[in-house]
């Protein structure tokens, strides 16, 4: 019965020119030797303190620009919709 169970057969394919070091077949992603998220941690409480505790040592830096298209489209949306800001000066006797 030896037709029956059968192994499957294993190939050690090398590639015939290449050069390089490792597996070309790995797969890897591209920035994953950038991330922060990516190593021992890999849950999600792991990848959201490494977030975390990057975020503290590159300190919290924004940028003025995006600062300032925000304000002005919140500015030009308050006047489409015809939003009074009087109420927020108004005077009560």
């Amino acid at each position: 019965m030896g037709f029956i169970r059968r192994e499957n057969k294993k190939f050690d394919y090398k590639p015939r020119y290449y050069q390089g070091e490792g597996n070309p077949y790995e797969v890897k992603h591209k920035f994953d030797e950038y991330r922060t998220t990516v190593g021992k941690r890999k849950n999600l409480k792991g990848k959201f303190n490494a977030a975390l505790d990057d975020l503290k040592e590159s300190g919290y830096k924004f940028n003025k620009t995006i600062v300032i298209i925000a304000l002005l489209l919140t500015l030009a949306f308050l006047f489409i919709i015809d939003f009074d800001l009087s109420i927020f000066f108004s005077k009560k006797n």
